[in-house]
């Protein structure tokens, strides 16, 4: 008995079809399609990357503008 790896099943519950080729070691026909994909996903994933740095950058400099109001405001009255 075989090990399945999730990839299988992930394949198998998408489309039977397309599993039971990957069986038989038919190769897919789309090859350069799903390699588009893959590209666009790659670039998709690096803008999220950059998003989420940035939305980190945001926050950081609104606590450190928060920070430096706090500090003015109790300088002001010391």
């Amino acid at each position: 008995m075989r090990t399945l790896r999730s990839s299988e099943l992930g394949t198998y519950l998408y489309c039977q079809r397309s599993w039971w080729y990957q069986q038989q070691g038919i190769e897919s026909q789309n090859t350069s399609e799903m390699a588009g994909g893959t590209q666009l996903h790659q670039a998709h994933g690096q803008k999220v990357l950059v998003s989420g740095l940035l939305k980190l950058a945001g926050w950081l400099l609104l606590l450190i503008g928060l920070v430096l109001a706090i500090y003015t405001m109790v300088s002001q009255f010391i």
